[in-house]
């Protein structure tokens, strides 16, 4: 190659952009993404408590096992009910919905969308509260972003996690589930940095606190296109909606079954 054009080359290859942050299969090279990572997190307006977070995040096994190895979406939907304990929710929601009927009005008054589906979706993800996950936030959405699986995927949900922390809204030791989901109804932490709404009016989202979780959701459904006043169920046009929430075909298919259990 001619010295000039080399010189040319070279010079090009210093003055153009960083290059994005290379993605790996094994904790090996962790490290080193992150260090790549942290300029384009930067570069994305995370500030220093975000960077800070992505630095001490650690390569989450237990998370890159649980991606793995999912099995109940490629169950039928009579066991996919079955393993997620449908009827229990189905019962349990009909009596928080007798509790608090005001509450679950004034989100359906606000959103669009009943108390069925908000309770059903609750119920689902973490047994209406009672089990919001045990692996920390950042470390898992931030080893989802490096694995090469999809890593695409989990990126702006990896970004959202640290501009979450720069907020205030979770801490590096936040837990969730494996896959980095957060709070009440398991929000990516993208999506709750979008959709989240401070439903107490304390001047901050908490998805640790059911009603801003709650709230968030149905949000969340209605900007998605959840449509006031109209069906839920198979051929009516809020059913592609659940979807919207889990792509998993038996997911959406429950939700339609028990919110109308739960609806009455």
């Amino acid at each position: 190659m001619p010295r000039l054009l080399a010189s040319a080359l070279i010079s090009a290859l210093l003055a153009s952009p960083a290059v994005a942050a290379t993605c790996g299969n094994t904790s090996a090279g962790f490290d080193a993404w992150k260090q790549a990572f942290s300029a384009e997190a930067k570069r994305a307006g995370v500030r220093n408590a975000g960077l800070q977070a992505l630095a001490n995040a650690q390569y989450a096994s237990r998370t890159i096992s649980a991606d793995r190895n999912q099995k109940s979406f490629k169950y039928s939907l009579e066991k996919f009910m079955q393993v997620r304990g449908s009827a229990t929710i189905v019962a349990q929601g009909r009596k928080r919905k007798a509790r608090n009927p005001d509450f679950y009005a004034a989100l359906e008054r606000k959103y669009g969308v009943p108390a069925g589906v908000l309770i059903a979706i609750h119920g689902m993800e973490t047994a209406f509260g009672n089990y919001m996950g045990d692996s920390q936030v950042v470390s898992a959405i931030v080893t989802l972003t490096y694995d090469c699986r999809r890593s695409d995927f989990f990126r702006p949900h990896a970004l959202g996690a640290l501009k979450l922390v720069d907020q205030g809204a979770i801490t590096p030791a936040t837990l969730g589930a494996k896959h980095g989901e957060l709070g009440h109804t398991q929000f990516l932490p993208g999506n709750a940095l979008q959709y989240g709404q401070d439903w107490d009016g304390n001047g901050r989202v908490d998805f640790y606190n059911m009603g801003d979780a709650l709230a968030s959701t149905a949000n969340y459904l209605r900007q998605k296109g959840w449509k006031p006043g109209k069906g839920y169920q198979p051929g009516e046009p809020n059913y592609p909606v659940l979807k919207q929430w889990n792509a998993a075909t038996v997911y959406q298919q429950s939700l339609a079954i028990m919110g109308r259990q739960i609806d009455g």
